[in-house]
């Protein structure tokens, strides 16, 4: 059984107009929604103030949404990343309804972003929406337009990892391509509720 939206690996060289790939766009569960700035800063977010933010979201203690609200916040207290040029621009994948496991054929349009670092944003689990980012060096992305065979349209965005020499050599990706760490470009398209930040390819 395939889990919904785990990333396909695929070659950087396969990802050309015609190549058809089995893929599974799911709308998030995770539906929490961006506060308004002003309200945000208002609002504590940090280990120290947990029972002030449980109080103020009626979260009990002991429960497992406390759980989940206390692992958030310590993941967003780790040090800080170096920021990308301020001319950046954020790309996510898009697509027009939540499908089944089905095949999808890439368009011709493929776009390479700019630049070959990039911050990736991953929503977690939070009373409102949250994002936990990091940064990846080495990668090249791209906007992958893909019709599914249903007819349903996607902008998906596609990561290739261009230096794999330390990954695992068990790394699910490798068995699937059948290729060895450090050798090729791997790429994989991202869910629909990750963001990635880019330079803006007008700063280039």
């Amino acid at each position: 059984m395939k889990t919904p939206q785990v990333a396909l690996f695929f070659l950087e060289r396969d990802m050309h107009p015609g190549t058809k790939m089995n893929l599974h766009f799911t709308t998030s569960s995770n539906t929490a929604t961006f506060l308004p700035r002003k309200t945000a800063e208002s609002i504590p977010f940090s280990s120290d103030k947990l029972p002030e933010i449980l109080d103020q979201f009626s979260v009990k203690p002991e429960s497992a949404e406390a759980d989940i609200i206390k692992e958030t916040i310590e993941e967003c207290e780790k040090p800080a990343l170096p920021s990308l040029e301020k001319n950046i621009q954020a790309v996510s994948t898009e697509v027009e309804k939540g499908t089944s496991m089905q095949k999808y054929t890439i368009l011709p349009g493929v776009k390479k972003l700019a630049g070959d670092k990039s911050i990736a944003c991953h929503k977690q689990n939070y009373v409102y929406a949250v994002f936990y980012c990091h940064a990846t060096k080495t990668t090249r992305a791209y906007i992958v337009p893909l019709e599914g065979a249903d007819g349903v349209n996607a902008k998906a965005v596609a990561v290739c990892h261009t230096d794999t020499s330390e990954w695992n050599p068990k790394h699910l990706a490798f068995q699937v391509l059948k290729v060895k760490p450090g050798t090729i470009p791997i790429c994989h398209f991202l869910p629909s509720d990750h963001i990635v930040w880019v330079p803006n390819l007008k700063s280039t």
